[in-house]
């Protein structure tokens, strides 16, 4: 017989799908082609494969060359697959050891040169060929660092075709080649940012920790200069670092994205996109390849918006079946991709368009109607889906000169934290479910949980009036749980009951 058979990964969003890619060759007019549903970069690795070859010191067969991706059904996109290719059309012809490519995924684009070239996505697609039971991965080695990431998996990194050919027996002198290393791309670090920092705004801290505690979404209001993009940003360092398998599922997303990822980070993400970014910037998009958008970047950590009312409210609206469902769907003509998106989302806005309105001292030149116009840039459903809402203002000057922090620094609140989560995965227990945010309102009104009636006397009363709607009923359930965690308490009372209804309303029970 004259096939042979190795291994390739597709991806779909982050999750990778090992493809069989078969190479066959007859007797027939002299051919290469690819077959299997190829996108075009993958049909026109036809002919990076030949000058690789040829520049490689590698010939490949005068026959009909046939290469098949199997599964046909399933979308592929890329230049990924060069490698792959290229062994297994070599293979066919004799020139490598069949069994030996067999037993290897490749991953990998070709120069014309025969270098190999770093590509998207490698540590995803390795995660996927480890879980699939293979032991031995070749990658670029420009992507060495991230997929050495993957546990269980011998990785190979290599600089050339020739280099891989003679790991799979070809009799040839590689040549020697310089590797082609990706662009270090550097990135912003927020971990040396401090609760301490923050001056004058301890109710703004408290309600931060009580977010951070329950994975609560939060919404900032208040005038420009009162510190809501400085409490956004330190919220990450306060959250319990990233479990290992998070960090993997985190560093896949980056890969994914074009980030040259070199280490597992256990400091949960922190995206704020532009407020003029579009709804494909947000929850992702592409013609022909999907690309994960500012949320899916935010999986696991936080999704900052600041001046959230200038984002297009089609954006925003795009928001809330992520927020429930913790994934996102982008489905194109002929494939769908999904997405994880479990995100912590914090919003900032301004009281008005000039951010003057209700501030002492200063003139707000806004029409009353483009003031109201400006409050109702968030829809209801959306609001409905923050469980704090809370009013920010500015620090008056004998605060600011007094020099006083904030109540606590980022060291005590996450212990704050961490011991709250504690307590309420020790209650959730056995179920699917972790922080008091993710736990839905039908069972916190069961028996064994229910609030004791003197208790939910307050927000009883705010759900007769109309000023709460059920969801937002339940959400101040779950505030409440988790500050009776952060009280170390087993049931919330009455005043944990009201804080919850302050920061869900913003007025006292």
């Amino acid at each position: 017989m004259t096939i042979a058979r190795t291994w390739a990964v597709a991806l779909t969003g982050v999750d990778g799908h090992l493809v069989e890619v078969e190479a066959d060759l007859s007797n027939q007019t002299p051919d290469f082609r690819i077959i299997g549903l190829p996108d075009k970069s993958l049909g026109e690795a036809v002919q990076r494969v030949h000058n690789a070859c040829k520049n490689s010191g590698l010939d490949l067969p005068r026959r009909r060359l046939t290469i098949n991706l199997s599964p046909a059904s399933l979308p592929k996109q890329g230049s990924a697959f060069d490698l792959s290719v290229a062994v297994c059309a070599l293979a066919a012809g004799g020139a490598l050891d069949g069994r030996s490519v067999r037993r290897t995924v490749h991953i990998g684009e070709l120069g014309l040169d025969g270098r190999l070239r770093p590509v998207l996505g490698v540590l995803p697609a390795v995660l996927a060929a480890a879980r699939a039971g293979f032991e031995r991965v070749i990658v670029p080695a420009g992507n060495a660092h991230e997929a050495a990431l993957v546990p269980g998996v011998e990785v190979r990194a290599a600089v050339s075709l020739g280099e891989v050919a003679l790991w799979h027996g070809a009799d040839i002198v590689a040549p020697d080649l310089e590797p082609v290393v990706p662009p270090r791309v550097e990135s912003v670090d927020d971990a040396g940012l401090d609760l301490a920092d923050i001056v004058g705004q301890g109710d703004a801290v408290d309600a931060l920790i009580v977010a951070a505690a329950g994975g609560h979404h939060m919404l900032l209001s208040g005038p420009p200069g009162a510190g809501k993009t400085m409490l956004a940003r330190r919220l990450p360092g306060i959250l319990p670092p990233l479990a290992a398998v998070e960090a993997l599922d985190v560093a896949s997303i980056r890969s994914l994205c074009g980030e040259n990822v070199r280490e597992l980070s256990t400091l949960p993400p922190l995206e704020a996109p532009h407020h003029s970014a579009s709804v494909a910037a947000l929850v992702g998009g592409g013609s022909r390849a999907v690309r994960p958008g500012a949320i899916v970047r935010a999986h696991r950590g936080v999704l900052f918006l600041d001046e959230a009312a200038e984002f297009s409210r089609v954006a925003l609206d795009a928001l809330r079946q992520p927020l429930e469902s913790g994934t996102i769907e982008v489905s194109r003509a002929g494939f769908s991709a999904r997405f994880p998106a479990r995100f912590q989302l914090i919003m900032a806005m301004n009281p008005c368009p000039c951010g003057n309105y209700g501030v002492r001292g200063a003139e707000c030149v806004c029409p009353s109607a483009a003031i109201r116009r400006y409050a109702t840039r968030l829809s209801g459903p959306l609001r409905d889906r923050v469980d704090i809402e809370l009013q920010v203002a500015r620090v008056s000057a004998a605060r600011a000169v007094a020099g006083a922090s904030a109540s606590a620094t980022s060291a005590e609140a996450s212990v704050r934290v961490a011991s709250a989560r504690a307590r309420a995965a020790e209650r959730w227990r056995g179920t699917p479910w972790t922080r008091n945010a993710e736990v839905p309102g039908s069972r916190l009104r069961q028996a064994d949980v229910r609030i004791p009636a003197e208790a939910r006397v307050s927000l009883d009363r705010a759900l007769e009036r109309g000023l709460l709607t059920l969801r937002g009923y339940d959400r101040v359930l779950r505030l409440a749980w988790t500050m009776a965690d952060l009280d170390g308490l087993e049931r919330p009372g009455a005043e944990q009951v009201g804080r919850a209804l302050y920061l869900k309303r913003g007025y006292a029970a």
